[in-house]
């Protein structure tokens, strides 16, 4: 249920790699409050920064952005106020506002203290539904002034979302928010929470065959996400006269001398129940957003058959999934932890919520958008997983079922379903400002956002969590593996393997502060004693006794070359994929793995695929590490191995041969090879979409392409770049790796028989930890 910044997802993406810290203020233990001071502190303080959008390189960009141009388009918003969507960020700017009275589990500290919190939802606004956040904290406990002071940021923002405000306050702020305000003002913690919630209903009713008027429903708990939950089940259908609602006072019932507020007095009943043990006898759907352990087995005996049970408290549900199963086999069990199934996690809903309100200027969010959601979100869990979709999950496609009621949060679709079904929802009930016009090319623009940032990467990590494939990591004391392996482990993305010594990679795991133990954690290949050395010189020389290698050169390579270790346990099915590349020329790395793991079926070279990720796209790069100059017969082949592994991140391949020659301007050598490659990918291969000889301009933007070749065989903005030898791809890689301060996910080594991926001296521990989730993926596919 919890979306904040200790959602795993969000921190596998923001951690930081150890190269990139001070060594002086690196935490002496591996603490997670150390190292979350330490992640907030570095490289700069907070989460969130600011960044134009339009160029600001001359003289003439600054009169145009400020004075004197800027009068124009405030002349324009004044005479229309609808113009401020066309003309600044507003439409696509939301507040993320607290006063700190209920921040997570740390109660009233403070709207100060609360500002990790908020930049933390900033940042999950931005990364799931690229929208832009201001957080706003505010020094307000009373009501009058805390609705004072949001009503007056209405001309900044397009949308406010209500965070951490404590009940019953909250309650009334968003009540008289929503009469005073024209845009959208939306309490996630309730909210987000009651559509997950009635998402997880619909389904189990469905599966149960059961209607939801006819349920009994017993809430523990009557706080502001309780309270938000039973509502929209009642605008679902659910009877109030079948639901009773209970807290720490016991059951709510009319004449009770303890607290109750107006609006839980809407479920307060005349009933001779005072405790949850007595009320939830007999009772269908069981909504915990209590405390831990309050769901007493005994308790859950009671429930009629095929109960539902959300267990929602966090970080200890108010019954453990085994624990109930072992009580009634026959429960459908949520709860708010990302570690069990059926988790409810606001992330599903609140960034594509607010997305489809916000695409089309939606006043407000109403109970008909929410249940929108409500039913995208159910629809979801329900459809036939497509094979994209499927990646999301791992090794085992998910199916509709009492282990899957809610859709995964790493499902790409999420944001393609509910957008689109809320702004259409706001267009029916005459919220909207401005419809969409064009709901077809709508989805074609979320489609592109969900494939141009790092969010393509998620399917990947998602693909090996709970495999139980092995990675082995060639160079196993080096303080960047060390600490990514710890990564791996946290998010189950594999089972790692590490070759070094044993006692230097216990001392270095010591000094770094990381909990991880050898032999305790993870397996250690020893290259000074290892039971299996025998075997493995054996091993290497049935690979490489006739390619100039002798028994004692084997003997000592297995002694001394990492590499060789790691690829011969891969060889030997010892492990399931291999990383190494972290010392040394990449050479002799690839050497290695061509006589012990050798070519895949039908390929006759190595060549190495680049991705690099930016705030706004992703763009792959060929051949970048491996082949110097490429015959037109190499371009091709490592073409269509590197259209297969873009696929497997589910985009689609838009390939361009880039050159100095721009459709038969020059006729050179180079030319006339990329030429031969464009006509043998398009014999072999004619499901790629791909042309060339072209400018790197003409092929990253269509409009200039037209213009020299209106019948290109591309469309849309080419996202893989084939060049014509190793210097072009390399350079050009890591200059635009540079002036764009992208990501780099690689290189991946493509046409190896088994997952082996040989990385640079420079990488990150974070580009480990991507690394080895794409090695991971690979062998799960194989598998």
């Amino acid at each position: 249920m919890n979306d904040r910044v200790e959602n795993s997802a969000l921190q596998n993406e923001v951690r930081r790699p150890a190269e990139d810290r001070a060594k002086s203020d690196r935490p002496a233990n591996g603490d997670l409050d150390a190292q979350a001071l330490f992640y907030h502190l570095h490289p700069k303080p907070g989460k969130l920064a600011i960044q134009p959008t339009k160029t600001l390189g001359n003289q003439r960009d600054l009169a145009l952005a400020y004075s004197p141009g800027v009068a124009a388009p405030c002349r324009e918003i004044a005479k229309n106020p609808q113009t401020v969507a066309d003309y600044t960020s507003r439409q696509n700017l939301v507040a993320v506002l607290s006063n700190g009275t209920a921040v997570l589990g740390l109660g009233n500290i403070g709207p100060l203290a609360s500002k990790p919190v908020m930049e933390g939802k900033a940042v999950l606004f931005k990364k799931f539904a690229d929208i832009d956040v201001f957080d706003i904290e505010i020094d307000a406990q009373e009501i009058d002034r805390i609705v004072d002071v949001v009503a007056a940021l209405e001309p900044t923002f397009g949308g406010i979302n209500l965070e951490d405000i404590k009940a019953p306050e909250c309650f009334e702020v968003e009540e008289r928010l929503r009469e005073r305000m024209g845009i959208p003002v939306f309490h996630d913690d309730q909210h987000g929470t009651a559509i997950i919630v009635a998402a997880a209903v619909r389904n189990a009713l469905e599966l149960a065959g059961k209607r939801i008027e006819d349920v009994r429903i017993v809430s523990s708990g009557a706080g502001a996400a309780a309270i938000a939950c039973l509502n929209l089940l009642v605008a679902l259908g659910a009877k109030v006269e079948n639901i009773v609602c209970t807290d720490i006072d016991g059951v709510v019932y009319e004449g009770r001398p303890a607290r109750i507020d107006r609006w839980m007095a809407v479920y307060a009943k005349q009933t001779d129940l005072r405790t949850l043990e007595e009320a939830i006898d007999g009772a269908d759907v069981f909504l915990g957003l209590s405390a831990g352990g309050v769901l007493k087995p005994e308790y859950l005996k009671k429930m009629a058959a095929k109960p539902l049970v959300l267990a929602l408290a966090n970080p200890t549900p108010e019954i453990m999934p085994a624990l109930a199963r072992e009580v009634r086999p026959d429960a459908m069990i949520c709860t708010g932890r990302s570690d069990f199934p059926n988790q409810v996690n606001n992330v599903i809903c609140f960034p594509y919520i607010f997305r489809g309100a916000l695409d089309c200027a939606a006043t407000s969010i109403n109970e008909e958008m929410k249940v929108a959601a409500v039913d995208a979100i159910a629809a979801l869990a329900r459809e036939e997983v497509s094979e994209v979709a499927a990646k999301a999950y791992g090794s085992e496609t998910p199916l509709f079922g009492p282990e899957y009621l809610i859709p995964s949060p790493f499902d790409p679709r999420l944001i393609l379903k509910i957008a689109p079904a809320v702004a259409k929802a706001a267009e029916r009930t005459g919220v909207a400002a401005r419809p969409i016009e064009d709901h077809g090319a709508y989805l074609d623009r979320l489609n592109r956002f969900v494939f141009r940032t790092g969010l393509i990467m998620k399917p990947i990590f998602q693909m090996g969590r709970g495999s139980g494939k092995r990675v082995i990591f060639a160079e196993g004391e080096d303080e960047r593996v060390l600490r990514a392996t710890q990564v791996v482990l946290e998010e189950e993305i594999g089972v790692p393997i590490l070759v070094g010594r044993p006692s230097v990679i216990a001392s270095r795991l010591e000094r770094y502060g990381l909990r991880i133990r050898p032999k305790t954690d993870f397996e250690v290949v020893n290259p000074e004693d290892d039971p299996r050395y025998r075997d493995y010189v054996d091993h290497y020389f049935s690979k490489v006794g006739r390619k100039g290698i002798n028994p004692d050169t084997a003997r000592a390579l297995v002694r001394t070359s990492n590499t060789v270790i790691a690829a011969v346990a891969v060889s030997r099915g010892e492990a399931d994929a291999m990383i190494c590349g972290l010392e040394g020329n990449y050479s002799p790395h690839i050497r290695n793995i061509s006589q012990i793991l050798g070519f895949a079926d039908g390929v006759s070279k190595f060549a190495a695929l680049s991705m690099l990720i930016t705030q706004s796209d992703t763009k792959f790069f060929l051949d970048t590490y491996v082949q110097r100059h490429p015959s037109a017969e190499d371009l091709a082949e490592m073409t269509v191995l590197a259209a297969a592994e873009i696929r497997r991140f589910g985009i689609t391949p838009k390939a361009a041969l880039v050159s100095h020659s721009n459709f038969g301007t020059d006729d050179t050598e180079e030319t006339r090879k990329l030429r031969r490659a464009l006509k043998l990918i398009q014999e072999r291969a004619p499901n790629i979409e791909i042309d060339g000889e072209m400018h790197g301009d003409s092929a990253l933007s269509e409009s200039v392409r037209q213009r020299v070749m209106p019948t290109s065989h591309l469309k849309g903005d080419a996202n893989l770049l084939i060049f014509p030898n190793l210097d072009a791809a390399n350079i050009t890689m890591n200059v635009v790796k540079v002036m764009t301060d992208a990501l780099h996910v690689g290189p991946i080594l493509l046409g190896v028989r088994q997952p082996a991926h040989i990385l640079t001296p420079s990488v990150t521990s974070r580009g480990i930890v991507n690394m080895a989730a794409i090695a991971v993926a690979e062998a799960v596919q194989k598998a």
